[in-house]
């Protein structure tokens, strides 16, 4: 009986476990579905984001698909930010570790700024020089 009872808690976070697991590849197929529609996509535990020509979509994600969707165009973005810890950091040079990453754009008319988390440094570093490279792009074209 004693044996059993020292198992019990092993067993309930065995459940536990298998039932996180269970609850983030819901998220990740979630996402694969819901990504299929853009051009360049990403997920992580805090957000999804996608591009579609000039526009992006960011939201958060869940099991039952992304929420909290938000949709903006690099038309009207004057300015993207690598932050780490909130810092504004060279997305060409990043540091080797940070607690909080994100991309920040800053838009032309006087909506504010849009933050997009990321959990992993390398990955919000490639995005951000893919954006401002397409946002050069953009202000190169001949309106």
């Amino acid at each position: 009986m004693e044996r059993g009872l020292l198992w019990l808690p092993l067993l309930v976070m065995f459940f536990w476990l298998a039932w996180q697991g269970s609850k983030e590849y819901q998220k990740v197929e979630a996402y694969r579905a819901w990504a299929e529609q853009f051009e360049r996509a990403k997920y992580d535990i805090y957000a999804v984001l996608g591009q579609k020509g000039n526009n992006l979509t960011w939201g958060k994600p869940t099991p039952q698909g992304p929420i909290k969707l938000e949709t903006f165009s690099l038309l009207d973005v004057t300015k993207i930010q690598f932050l780490v810890d909130e810092k504004s950091v060279d997305v060409e040079n990043p540091p080797d570790k940070g607690r909080s990453i994100e991309l920040e754009f800053l838009f032309s008319k006087s909506t504010g700024s849009v933050r997009v988390p990321f959990t992993e440094i390398p990955l919000a570093a490639e995005w951000g020089k893919f954006l401002q490279r397409v946002l050069q792009d953009l202000r190169s074209q001949p309106q």
